[in-house]
């Protein structure tokens, strides 16, 4: 760590006179001591600047990008292609570097593209209102808890099913706990979500995710209707590439849909950024995190688009605030809409049912291995989980060595979750198998 600072002393003493204290240790004699560390920071020294960059250059060169090895990896993130229209648009100086658009008069490009996105999702989840984009996928599960308990008042639990993405339900307890909310998750049943007798009168909402974790396809229809007795609010995370060919959340009962979207024209860069998706019905629309954009006419009549909905914002209302999202998701959403219209209605059933064919030829395949069968039988559309009969980290390792990524080690099930994208062909799915097969006999 450097111990260079552009203050000079003469600049210290200025402004440690200006507040009235005499020394730095007396200005931080004011933080209690329990929340003071009382010993340096344990950081190296600091290094030559050449030096750094070797070090970072060394850091780099370890890491393995899904275009250096074959990859079956998913379990929330995954390989798809990313045409080139989409860096083109995102690149642009006018949706690259501009701030929240405070002013409409000079934010009609940025308003739009938000605008067009909104519609995307809402067309998307058949849901009447989408927000402008939030985080990534888990914030947005949280997100949804907030909203309910709002909606809720005086309920104190959620029911979550086993099959939510594991970060997502971690997120979510962990806002659940700042406001007091307990969080129940019932486990899967071959497969599939039951919810058995967990919800009753004190749920303020239930959250399954279609598909799930293990890559089944849930009744969604089923799952709302065995809670609507009880009246809490159903949220349903879903994989926003499977939507091209599931019957839409909106049409099944759910009240709040929401999801990763980095599916739609985000790339693997290390794990993120991304961007949430967050719609829901016209009963939530001033419950839900974020800001959402309207059309409107000028005094001209002519076609506009202005911020039309931003209270729950922590600029206008401070601690009134249902939310704290601004600007650094915006520019993946806009990735997220290119994508769809570079697809369009009909490339999004296709991409769909592409991944259905490759995956019930892979699941069939893997199977086919002396030991290895289906964690579920359930229906798939572009992952499953396959246990195997040796420990689920050599066989990881041993692929890997071979320059193939099998998919994500389940290791309290020692099972694989394998993941299919359009860039995985036939020829693909077949080396995968191969060498599966051989890691698992050896």
């Amino acid at each position: 760590m450097s111990t260079y600072t552009a203050t000079t002393d003469a600049d210290r003493q200025a402004m440690l006179a200006e507040i009235g204290v005499s020394s730095v240790d007396e200005l931080f004699d004011s933080v209690p001591a329990a929340l003071r560390l009382d010993r340096p920071l344990d950081l190296p020294a600091g290094l030559p600047e050449q030096d750094v960059y070797a070090h970072l250059r060394d850091l780099a060169a370890r890491n393995v990008s899904a275009e250096d090895e074959l990859t079956f990896l998913g379990g929330g993130m995954y390989d798809h292609y990313v045409p080139a229209l989409i860096d083109m648009l995102m690149s642009r100086s006018e949706f690259l570097t501009p701030y929240t658009p405070y002013q409409p008069e000079i934010s009609q490009g940025g308003l739009q593209v938000m605008f067009e996105y909104q519609t995307a999702i809402s067309e998307l989840t058949a849901l009447p209102v989408s927000n402008a984009s939030v985080y990534e996928g888990p914030s947005a599960v949280a997100a949804a808890g907030y909203l309910a308990k709002l909606a809720r008042p005086g309920r104190t639990k959620f029911v979550v099913s086993g099959g939510v993405h594991p970060h997502s339900v971690e997120t979510l307890r962990t806002y659940a706990f700042g406001f007091g909310a307990e969080v129940v998750v019932v486990p899967l049943v071959d497969g599939v979500t039951e919810w058995g007798d967990a919800v009753d009168d004190d749920t303020a909402a239930v959250f399954f995710q279609n598909p799930n974790f293990l890559g089944a396809v849930e009744d969604a229809e089923a799952l709302a209707a065995d809670v609507a007795p009880a009246g809490p609010v159903v949220v349903a995370a879903y994989d926003p590439i499977a939507l091209g060919i599931l019957k839409p959340p909106g049409e099944c009962g759910v009240d709040v849909c929401v999801g990763e979207g980095q599916p739609l024209g985000n790339r693997l860069d290390y794990g993120g950024p991304s961007f949430g998706f967050f719609a829901a019905t016209e009963e939530h629309l001033r419950r839900m995190p974020g800001r959402i954009a309207g059309e409107t006419t000028d005094v001209d009549g002519r076609r506009g688009f202005v911020l039309t909905l931003q209270t729950r914002e922590q600029h206008i209302r401070r601690e009134k605030a249902t939310s704290n999202i601004c600007t650094a998701q915006a520019l993946n959403a806009l990735g997220g809409v290119v994508y769809l219209a570079w697809l369009g209605r009909e490339g999004l059933v296709e991409l769909g049912e592409v991944l259905l064919q490759r995956t019930h030829y892979a699941r069939e395949r893997l199977c086919e291995i002396d030991g290895v069968e289906p964690l579920h039988t359930q229906p798939v559309i572009r992952e499953f989980a396959v246990r195997l009969p040796v420990p689920v980290q050599e066989v990881v390792e041993a692929c890997a060595a071979e320059g193939v990524n099998p998919g994500l080690a389940l290791v309290e099930d020692n099972a694989l979750l394998v993941a299919l994208t359009e860039q995985r062909s036939r020829a693909d799915i077949d080396r995968l198998v191969d060498t599966v097969r051989k890691a698992v006999a050896r």
